[in-house]
């Protein structure tokens, strides 16, 4: 778990982002139709599409990328446009299947597949 700094110089642990009730069923399927998979990479864009995705232990594809909205027939007419640019994601997380990679590798993979982001 990250640990974040507040203002007053304390430092506080990250909560780390879960599964919504209405991705969970997604996340099953995705799981079950990728055998080398340790979790589903979930991307929450800020127009309330999703975009998962299966990956292995080395951070690699295990799936394709699936991308859909809840409650809806289609994706937004934005994420038809540009399939669901990461300028516009709002969270991202990866829903580790159990037993889960040790801390460290699930570190390398997250780097892998949404990239590091320097800290300053």
């Amino acid at each position: 778990m990250k640990q974040l700094k507040k203002a007053n110089g304390k430092k506080q642990q990250k909560k780390p982002i879960s599964a919504e009730k209405s991705e969970e069923a997604m996340i099953g399927g995705i799981i079950e139709g990728s055998p080398d998979a340790v979790g589903v990479a979930v991307l929450r864009l800020a127009c309330g599409c999703r975009k998962m995705a299966a990956v292995d232990k080395e951070g690699e594809p295990a799936s394709k990328v699936i991308i859909y909205r809840d409650n809806s027939l289609n994706v937004c007419d934005q994420c038809k446009e540009d399939d669901g640019a990461y300028i516009r994601v709002r969270e991202s997380f990866i829903h580790w299947i159990e037993p889960a990679p040790e801390p460290e590798r699930q570190e390398i993979i997250a780097g892998k597949v949404f990239g590091t982001v320097p800290t300053h």
